[in-house]
C-alpha cells in the first residue's frame, strides 16, 4: 500500500504552472516555512486548490515545499513536468538549427541521397 504522503486527494485541484514576478512573495514565505532560500529563477509551481506548496526551479532544480503539507506527489509531479519541458526545449532546438542549415545550404544528405 503507498504511503498517505504520496497521495493527493481526488477532491483537490492541482495546477502546475510557471512562476511569475508576482508569485514572489509566495515563493518566499514557502522558502521560509521550508528553511531554504528562494528557487533560481524559472520556477515552476504546484499548486493545490490554489494554495502554493511546491516549487522546483528549473535552473537548477532546487525544491521547496510546504513541510506541513503531503508534497511527495507534487514534487514528482514538478520533476515529470521539468523533464517534459526539457525535452520540448531539445526537439525545438534541434529543429531550430536544421533550419539554420537548411537556410546556410548546409542540408545533410538524406540516406535515399537527396537533400531537404
Amino acid at each position: 500500500m503507498r504511503s498517505p504522503l504520496l497521495r493527493i486527494r481526488a477532491a483537490e485541484d492541482v495546477t502546475l504552472r510557471f512562476a511569475f514576478p508576482d508569485d514572489a512573495q509566495a515563493l518566499a514565505r514557502l522558502a521560509a516555512l521550508d528553511s531554504s532560500g528562494s528557487p533560481t529563477p524559472q520556477v515552476l509551481l504546484a499548486e493545490v486548490d490554489g494554495e502554493l506548496r511546491a516549487a522546483l526551479s528549473l535552473f537548477d532544480g532546487t525544491v521547496v515545499a510546504d513541510p506541513f503539507q503531503p508534497a511527495v506527489a507534487l514534487i514528482e509531479l514538478l520533476n515529470a513536468r521539468a523533464q517534459q519541458l526539457s525535452e520540448a526545449g531539445a526537439v525545438r532546438r534541434r529543429r531550430r538549427a536544421s533550419l539554420g542549415r537548411a537556410r546556410l545550404g548546409l542540408a545533410r544528405p538524406r540516406p535515399d541521397g537527396w537533400t531537404r
